[in-house]
Formats: structure tokens, sequence, C-alpha cells
């Protein structure tokens, strides 16, 4: 049997994305199918598109790591979820990739029942910015109630849902984005924001204890000036952290930690249940369908839009 999905002969722009018809996956031992109803976007996704991503890999393949859908079968050996089950979560990171399809495999507790009170496209817009954030946050800074954290490119996919799960947390919450995100910031938690484009956050921000530090390059370097010793910042950009960066943060009495996400199931429920409290959810910047994937990742790449961006899938 055959499914859609969106692959590439080739590296390059979103013009290298087709239509295709690829095998239809077959759920290996304790692995659900699930037919996928949304698929979340991420900046990995056109990276690897035009250059291969953390794996170098070389085509054909398909994009794609968050899924919300609906389990159809299992292999031998699962036992959590029945046919009809709604479910989401992430595929494996970085190899794991293939949900802008209409099906998908994977270990079932990559996979979290889907809270009934959001519907697919929301879901699709959290698993892998969610659990980046969560275990950036909670996993390795171990942030707690009382603690300050700052959150680069807040308005962001990963950054808008740093900032409610540290706020949930019961977190302090410092943000740097443009002054024309700070409203929505606010609505979401924020308690102090820098408008990046015309003040130093190095310049205004002190004591923090956390950072996650979503954009590289100087920023790590910078935000260093801002924390407390003791404290923890956490990078996400791993192509711009280097040793400097760790050898600045020690002399400090400061942890420097580079992250890369991971599937996880106790997160992924945490997430769950942070959405089912209406305490976290996704900022959808726009919805297409899976045909119109290429238009998807051109929108994506601008950087200008605010939260995540989720193609549905047709059946």
């Amino acid at each position: 049997m055959t499914m859609n999905a969106i692959s590439q002969d080739v590296l390059g722009g979103p013009d290298v994305l087709k239509p295709v018809q690829v095998g239809k996956p077959a759920p290996g031992p304790t692995e659900v199918l699930v037919r996928v109803e949304a698929a979340g976007l991420n900046p990995t996704d056109w990276k690897t598109r035009e250059l291969g991503g953390l794996l170098r890999l070389e085509p054909p393949f398909v994009l794609g790591y968050d899924v919300s859908g609906v389990v159809e079968g299992s292999g031998v050996g699962q036992a959590l979820y029945a046919p009809g089950d709604e479910v989401f979560g992430m595929l494996k990171y970085p190899e794991g990739h293939g949900a802008f399809a209409e099906y998908v495999t994977a270990p079932s507790r990559h996979f979290v029942r889907k809270p009934a009170g959001i519907d697919h496209v929301q879901a699709a817009g959290l698993p892998l910015a969610a659990l980046t954030a969560w275990q950036a946050l909670v996993d390795v800074a171990g942030l707690t109630g009382g603690r300050r954290v700052l959150v680069h490119a807040a308005a962001g996919g990963v950054g808008h849902l740093a900032v409610q799960i540290a706020k949930a947390r019961g977190a302090h919450v410092i943000g740097t984005a443009s002054a024309a995100k700070h409203d929505f910031l606010r609505v979401l938690g924020a308690d102090q924001l820098v408008d990046y484009r015309n003040e130093d956050f190095a310049e205004v921000v002190r004591d923090v204890d956390v950072v996650v530090d979503t954009i590289g390059g100087d920023y790590g370097q910078r935000s260093l000036r801002t924390m407390r010793r003791g404290g923890t910042i956490v990078s996400l950009a791993l192509g711009a952290l280097d040793k400097t960066l760790h050898a600045q943060a020690a002399e400090l009495g400061i942890r420097s930690v580079g992250m890369l996400v991971e599937p996880d199931y106790a997160a992924m429920r945490a997430i769950a249940a942070l959405a089912e409290a209406g305490r976290l959810r996704a900022e959808i910047a726009a919805v297409l369908p899976l045909a119109e994937a290429a238009k998807a990742h051109e929108l994506g790449e601008t950087n200008r839009t605010t939260g995540k961006i989720v193609l549905t899938v047709p059946h």
C-alpha cells in the first residue's frame, strides 16, 4: 500500500519539495501506526531540506517531526493505545523525521494522548518546541518557583512556549523580542520585556538564574553578564556553541550546557497536562494543507512569524 507524502530528491530551496507516493509504513514491535491529522513545522525542517541537517542526510527523505493524529494500528507488544485513540508527539530527533505524510510509525512512548480540549492543529504545534523548552528549563536547569529566567527570541516557536512553561513553574520571566510582540508576550505571562532592536539586554537585565538561548552568536557571551553565580545557561543553537562560552561561564561560576531535544514520554505527559489545564498553548501563525508544504517553508524562513506553522493532512 502507498500513501501521500512530501519529499525531495535534492537539497535546496522550498521548490525542491514535491508531493509523492511512498510506501505506507508498518509498525514494528512496541510501535504504533498513526494516521497524521496535522504536522507542525520547525526551523530544523527547512535547515534539513536545504543542507541535510545535523546528520547531513542525503535525499530522498520526508521531513517533519511534530505529529498529531489517530492510532490506526500497533506492532507486537504495544500496550498503551488502541485504534481510534488520539495522540500527539515528536518523532526521534534528528533521524526520525517523516511527519509530512499521511501515516507515521514510532515507538508508542514517543506519543501521549491528545487532550480533548485542543484540536489536532494546536496539538501539532506543541511537541518539538515544547519538549525543547521543558527539557531546557526543567530537566537541565532544574527550574523552580521564584527563579529569574531570560528567554531569547521569546515570541518564537520555542521561546513563546518557554515563557509559558517558566511561568507555570512560578518563575519571573524576562524575554527579548521586538516591541511589536511585547503585548502578545505579556498575555502569555512575561514579566519584563526587552526590545532587542533598541536596547542591549545585557545592559538592562540582571540577577538571572536561567538563560534559554535560542539564537547563538554572541548572545551566549552577552547573557553571562546578566547572570547570577550558580546560574545555568542552556544553548539550543549548537552551531554557535563553542568551548569559549563554557570556559567564560565556568570562570563566573555559571553552568553552560548545549542541548538537543529528545522524545520524552514523561515530559510530553506534563506538556499535555499544562495544555489541558489551559496553561500552555501554541500560537498558530498559519495553517496550510500538506500539498502546500513548500509555501509553509517559505513562510517559516522569513523568521517573521509569531509561533508555529502547521500542515493539515487530508485523508
